[in-house]
């Protein structure tokens, strides 16, 4: 006799993935927080304002790159904790199937499976 395919994590599972993404969390934060001072320190010195041109202004939009891109993760590890109060949390938003607990190890805020990023990777590529 089969045994059913696992639909869900338990609840043991879910605080085990809840404490790794409130971990990355609080590290993404505090890396966010470097980057703004960083960018908040370089426009209040006033050699910046007679350097603003060539690699300063270079250094400037990659470090606001880098906090934009840390911000969004952030926004993504919070969405992963709303889906893990709501239930949701390690289902293939393209499957619908429980993707593997090592993705989400890996990645804790993944919303598809391998699978499903294979599936959703081929939709975009077929044409209208």
């Amino acid at each position: 006799m089969e045994t059913p395919e696992k639909t869900r994590y338990t609840d043991e599972e879910l605080q085990e993935f809840r404490t790794l993404i409130l971990e990355k969390l609080q590290q993404a934060q505090a890396s966010y927080e470097q980057l703004t001072a960083a960018l908040e320190a370089d426009e209040s010195n006033p050699a910046y304002k007679v350097m603003e041109e060539g690699a300063t202004t270079l250094n400037k939009e990659q470090a606001s790159q880098r906090a934009q891109r840390q911000m969004e993760f952030i926004n993504k590890l919070k969405a992963a904790l709303l889906r893990i109060d709501n239930g949701t949390y390690g289902i293939c938003r393209i499957t619908g199937k429980l993707i593997p607990k090592g993705r989400l190890l890996a990645v804790p805020h993944a919303t598809t499976s391998i699978e499903g990023k294979e599936i959703e990777q081929k939709r975009r590529l077929r044409p209208s």
